[in-house]
């Protein structure tokens, strides 16, 4: 994925200045230190230039988004009609080449050249007046923490257009009675883009029966060179790494980067997927439990923003109010990613499901800030909750336990963090994330039109029910 830098100007300025103004431009698109590269692609003059533009993003699968700057004066109704076709994400930039005013050089041919500090204005006033969700940097190029800002808009651009590419594979339904991984389909494919659907679970069994003992062979190398195996049932560990090879083919054949399943329905396999869905996560599929295909979703896009990042499905378990943590954890599938140490395969029993006693990865999750996120249905709309949390070293060590786990406090505090997520909806299932910052995700939700619920230290229950109900007025269909 790369990004177009459109510089904006005009055709009164003349050949020369136009020369600067291309010059200077490719000067700031080279020295954007960014995760994503940035191409210079043109200083643009006239209406038809910009439309013609704005096109080719639009039909550009490489293009994730465009982000402007005017360095000269670019008269905003001349950008109408590009941005009125526009359906890639967009980033006002308003900085300027020159990082102060010098005193002696500073004549009329500097001011003519140098104008971002009004022609940005005439571009953010057009931004406005067609309502177009945008994201505004200000600050000098240069500026470390201004690249930061841009890093920052452009995961939340790539995850949005992952998004509007995402196929999630159900492998059966969801958790039967079971409320918050309802939700409506069709409207997840309206607002975020994903297509949902169910394959039997006969069909994954089948794809099961087709895996050869070499292929089984080379995966459970791959395991062994990642983790730790403490056990001795490697059957176990097999049927898993067959469990994984047949999910991963189904999922590559369909085009799929996300998938859930459930222990309700396992007709026909020995084991629940644990290791097996463990590992995919890893390699940056999205997973959701019980059916849970918006987790399983929402798993993958923060995947896809932050490749190398670390990131999982979760639960909420249970809590310690003596120590004002919650323990989350799943009875199989955390991804190794969160680990703070090296992961160990281990096969137990599971007192859930009926079947055969599965391998999992057992480890405790690394300590640092994090941020829980439940993408849930409203009724209406969809409802994107994120919680600031601070994860901890277990101070237990849980011997009987044999699952990955994290613990974590929630902000504000302990029980109004815990207050606040009930308030707001929030589900039991979350993407426990270590990278995501805030600015990423409101520039998804904005880029998406979906409502955002934040809870972090300055939330209060008072304050988040009067956002609730402004969500009830803005968001409501």
């Amino acid at each position: 994925m790369k990004f177009w830098f459109i510089t904006g100007s005009q055709l009164m300025y003349g050949e020369e200045t136009l020369r600067q103004v291309e010059k200077d431009s490719r000067e700031i698109v080279a020295g954007l230190k960014l995760p994503f590269p940035v191409e210079y692609k043109l200083t643009a003059k006239t209406n038809a230039e910009i439309a013609q533009t704005v096109k080719a993003a639009n039909y550009d699968d490489e293009c994730a988004g465009i982000i402007t700057f005017c360095h000269t004066f670019s008269p905003s109704k001349m950008w109408i009609n590009g941005f009125s076709l526009l359906q890639k994400p967009w980033l006002h930039f308003h900085t300027q080449y020159n990082e102060s005013i010098p005193n002696e050089a500073i004549d009329m041919d500097y001011m003519n050249l140098h104008q971002s500090a009004h022609g940005d204005r005439e571009h953010g006033f057009i931004g406005a007046r067609m309502r177009m969700p945008r994201a505004v940097v200000a600050g000098y190029w240069k500026d470390p923490a201004v690249q930061a800002k841009i890093a920052d808009w452009q995961r939340a651009a790539v995850g949005s257009l992952f998004s509007k590419d995402l196929k999630i594979v159900r492998f059966g339904d969801n958790m039967r009675e079971v409320a918050v991984t309802e939700g409506d389909k069709v409207e997840a494919q309206i607002q975020l883009g994903w297509q949902v659907n169910t394959w039997a679970v006969g069909d994954l069994v089948k794809e099961m029966d087709k895996v050869t003992e070499a292929e089984i062979d080379s995966l459970v190398k791959e395991y062994e060179s990642l983790y730790e195996i403490a056990t001795d049932n490697m059957e176990s560990v097999r049927y898993q790494a067959k469990e994984e090879i047949a999910i991963e083919r189904i999922l590559v054949r369909v085009g799929a980067k996300a998938f859930s399943n459930t222990f309700e329905d396992l007709y026909g396999m020995k084991q629940l997927p644990g290791l097996a869905s463990q590992h995919l996560m890893s390699k940056g599929y999205g997973f959701g439990a019980e059916g849970d295909w918006k987790t399983a979703g929402m798993t993958a896009i923060v995947k896809a923003m932050y490749p190398d990042g670390a990131a999982s499905f979760m639960e909420d378990y249970t809590y310690d109010y003596k120590h004002e943590l919650i323990l989350g954890s799943h009875m199989l599938e955390v991804c190794p990613t969160i680990a703070a140490e090296k992961p160990r395969i281990e096969v137990h029993h599971l007192g859930i499901g009926g079947k055969d006693a599965p391998a999992r990865l057992v480890f405790e999750g690394r300590a640092g800030d994090a941020k829980a996120i439940s993408l849930i249905d409203a009724g209406g709309r969809l409802r994107l909750i994120v919680q600031d949390v601070t994860c901890e070293k277990p101070f237990q060590t849980m011997p009987n336990l044999p699952v990955a786990r994290t613990m974590w406090k929630p902000q504000p505090s302990f029980l109004t963090g815990l207050e606040c997520w009930i308030i707001a909806g929030g589900a039991h299932h979350t993407v426990l994330s270590y990278d995501i910052t805030d600015d990423v995700i409101r520039d998804f939700a904005r880029i998406m039109g979906i409502e955002l619920v934040t809870i972090n230290a300055q939330t209060t229950t008072v304050s988040l029910e009067r956002d609730l109900m402004l969500g009830d007025i803005i968001y409501r269909r």
